[in-house]
């Protein structure tokens, strides 16, 4: 299931450059990030993206990267805080992530809306 949704770069480029590097350096904790994101994006669109990846349109296969990368890099931001130039710079970040992945559930998880991406 790894990276099906959303790659590692993705991921760690959500994270941003003040993202704990041993954390974005991590292969083993990059998978598990990503591995919730993307469970977590399938249970709140009440539909099984990762299986059916290959039939969602090109044009819908970045909406998709955005919020599963974002939801992953938020657990990255939330482990360690501490290379943010401080507590509000990453607070914010998370807010804004939180905001982008709101929006596109909300709205993917509309059936009219899956019915236009697969």
């Amino acid at each position: 299931m790894s990276f099906t949704l959303a790659s590692s770069n993705a991921i760690v480029r959500k994270a941003g450059e003040n993202a704990n590097s041993d954390i974005t350096g991590s292969l083993a904790l990059l998978i598990n990030y990503c591995d919730q994101a993307e469970s977590e994006f399938c249970a709140k669109t009440r539909y099984d993206w990762v299986t059916n990846y290959a039939s969602v349109g090109t044009n819908f296969k970045p909406v998709i990267e955005k919020a599963v990368a974002s939801l992953a890099a938020m657990e990255i931001i939330k482990d360690d805080m501490s290379g943010f130039t401080s507590r509000f710079e990453a607070q914010t970040m998370l807010d804004v992530m939180r905001d982008v992945v709101t929006t596109i559930i909300t709205d993917i998880k509309e059936k009219h809306v899956q019915d236009v991406m697969i």
